[in-house]
């Protein structure tokens, strides 16, 4: 079936950009929602905590394949039918889920979510970033944080209180989760699209990410600072129910799901406050937060309460949702609309990594150390990685981090970065700087791709807040 649909039955601007954060959301709330259950599941199936991390891990695994192959080939071929086939491999993941009868089933399951939500990942950050409202040039960087950690918290939350009341625990909400992921496929239908096909499809899938030229400093100075924030992620996720059953003796599925769900509620609420603050600022606040959060954390492990966990996972959250979005808008500038998705695969690379090999490490420390330990381990590198972001970041400045507005910024991105034609529609991208492979040459972006006139990523970075 053809992807194209009448001009005249096609999304307005507003609508799209709704439309693509709602996708993004549903695929952080389908990523959240297994952490509940992962206790569940263990209880059932009798199997231990490594290969309980391994599992939450698998998902990383995969999407970091998908983001080094398929990651930027809305790139080439749109971002329409790259969001459509990943919402129906998104389908067929919460399917594999709500039929699992074992272990085994739960790894095939979290590979497929995990290449599908992959595949999706460049496409979906990219286009918030074309379809962003010409009047509201911070609200692409904004969505793109808040919708993530947002869905995680109804993810986690919505499928503890299933868990806890619902009928058929293990499988109500991937049903529900399934009939989501389809409505939304149909629905994409009518999505603008941004970015006309071009030549080079096939030879983007050659694993391979690239930062912009002159991007590669902004991006090595925002690296501790993503590392920190997903790693703390990954434990909260992953080991979340674990902790909270045998350390700090929480018997309900829904209050268990529910702390993980403060944490991530936090993150959105921190990037919502710190939309209108600059780059250094966000960086410095949310990464002074979360190594104060992780004090009362920590803790709470050793003297069992809960309502410490609470209070430093509430200062936590607050912090990594102030940092990721800090770092979002850095990096947002970096790229051209053609380049993006390549841009957001490195830096979803580095997040998935820090997201899900650590959690993997503190599993199978586990059965050798002991929960409780391995916990106080990892938040405590958690804690120093995270200070050391915020000192790195405190001394050092850079076009992209500066304290400046970004605003009188916008000169030096329109001279340096791309430089803009007469009608501001973007002149032939510089070549990147290669990471895996040597770059392809970029070609000319066509008019009326992207963001539309006026808006190409100097017009962006303008505006402050350029998505990431």
């Amino acid at each position: 079936m053809p992807l194209l649909v009448p001009h005249s039955s096609r999304f307005g601007r507003p609508a799209a950009f709704v439309l693509v954060g709602a996708v993004l959301a549903a695929l952080m709330f389908a990523a959240g929602a297994p952490s509940p259950l992962y206790v569940v599941y263990q209880g059932e199936w009798q199997f231990s905590a490594g290969v309980l991390t391994t599992v939450f891990a698998v998902y990383a695994v995969f999407l970091l394949f998908a983001l080094l192959t398929v990651g930027s080939l809305s790139d080439f071929v749109g971002r329409r039918p790259v969001l459509i086939g990943s919402l129906l491999l998104e389908a067929a993941a919460m399917l594999l889920f709500a039929f699992a009868d074992g272990v085994g089933w739960l790894f095939l399951a979290r590979a497929v979510q995990g290449f599908a939500t992959g595949a999706a990942t460049g496409a979906v950050s990219a286009a918030l970033l074309d379809h962003q409202p010409r009047r509201g040039p911070g609200l692409g960087s904004l969505v793109n944080g808040a919708a993530a950690t947002g869905g995680l918290t109804l993810g986690a939350l919505g499928s503890g209180l299933l868990v806890q009341y619902a009928p058929a625990p293990t499988t109500l909400v991937f049903y529900l989760l399934a009939a989501v992921f389809l409505a939304g496929a149909a629905t994409l239908l009518r999505l603008p699209e941004t970015v006309p096909a071009r030549a080079g499809a096939l030879a983007s899938l050659r694993p391979r990410m690239r930062i912009p030229r002159g991007g590669m400093r902004v991006f090595l100075a925002m690296l501790p600072a993503l590392v920190a924030i997903w790693a703390v992620m990954g434990l909260q996720l992953s080991l979340g129910g674990s902790l909270a059953a045998a350390v700090l003796g929480v018997g309900s599925h829904f209050v268990a799901g529910a702390l993980v769900a403060v944490f991530t509620g936090a993150s959105t609420v921190g990037a919502l406050v710190m939309r209108s603050r600059s780059v250094r600022s966000a960086v410095i606040t949310g990464t002074a937060l979360l190594v104060l959060g992780m004090v009362p954390t920590l803790v709470s492990l050793s003297a069992s309460s809960l309502w410490l966990f609470l209070a430093g996972s509430l200062v936590a959250g607050f912090g990594t949702g102030a940092a990721f979005f800090g770092a979002l808008k850095g990096l947002g500038a970096l790229a051209a609309p053609e380049e993006r998705a390549e841009l957001f695969a490195a830096v979803y690379v580095v997040n998935y990594l820090a997201f899900g090999v650590p959690a993997v490490i503190a599993g199978f420390a586990v059965p050798r150390f002991g929960l409780e330990p391995t916990a106080v381990v990892y938040g405590a590198i958690v804690a120093l990685l995270s200070l050391a972001a915020l000192v790195a970041t405190a001394i050092r400045r850079t076009g992209a981090t500066s304290a400046a507005p970004a605003t009188a910024a916008a000169p030096a991105a329109t001279a340096t970065r791309v430089p803009q034609t007469a009608s501001t529609v973007p002149a032939p991208s510089a070549p990147a700087a290669p990471i895996l492979a040597a770059p392809r040459p970029a070609g000319p972006l066509p008019a009326g791709a992207g963001a539309g006139a006026g808006t190409g990523p100097a017009a962006e970075a303008a505006g402050g807040c350029p998505e990431g």
